[in-house]
């Protein structure tokens, strides 16, 4: 074995986790610093923020500002936003990190491991083909190629914005709106 240790100083604030009775899903859009919270994007019913302790790189959540833990309990303008969110996710996704397929869902409730079960989150997780090795299945380990800060900055680049058109709203990624190339 290997004596060689893994610094991971970050995970330290995760091993402390939030002060008893803290929702992340409340406080960080609370704050008007996006950059420092990882917030992507905010509609108007929801949001959409880099997750600080990702079980892959560019793991994204979405969740609704409305303190709510029941997914059938959201109001029909919550989940539709929900849902238009995690399509601009994946959006960027596929511009910023080129993955070759999604984990997408719910964790609603603590035995179904969310970690915040009464504040309801969808996980949006790019996977690639072969990303798996054995560091989490034999060290209980993961390797997060790439830091928070530059995961961050390549997703906001390729966040699809909104462009006016036709009374009809159309969304472009800067990928996809530039020159092709040949």
């Amino acid at each position: 074995m290997n004596d060689r240790p893994l610094w991971a100083p970050w995970r330290i604030a995760y091993i402390r986790g939030p002060k008893a009775g803290e929702c992340i899903f409340c406080t960080k859009p609370a704050s008007a610093d996006d950059r420092a919270n990882y917030l992507l994007q905010r509609g108007d019913h929801c949001f959409v923020l880099l997750n600080a302790y990702p079980y892959a790189p560019g793991h994204l959540m979405v969740a609704p500002y409305r303190h709510i833990g029941d997914f059938e309990r959201l109001h029909d303008d919550e989940a539709l936003e929900l849902v238009q969110l995690t399509q601009r996710a994946i959006r960027a996704l596929k511009v910023a990190f080129r993955p070759d397929g999604f984990n997408v869902g719910l964790n609603l409730g603590k035995v179904a491991g969310a970690g915040f079960g009464d504040h309801l989150h969808l996980h949006v997780v790019p996977r690639w083909e072969g990303d798996n090795n054995f560091m989490p299945v034999i060290a209980d380990t993961r390797v997060i190629n790439q830091s928070l800060e530059a995961a961050y900055a390549e997703l906001a680049a390729a966040w699809p914005r909104e462009e006016a058109g036709s009374g009809a709203q159309r969304e472009t990624s800067r990928a996809e709106s530039a020159p092709a190339s040949d």
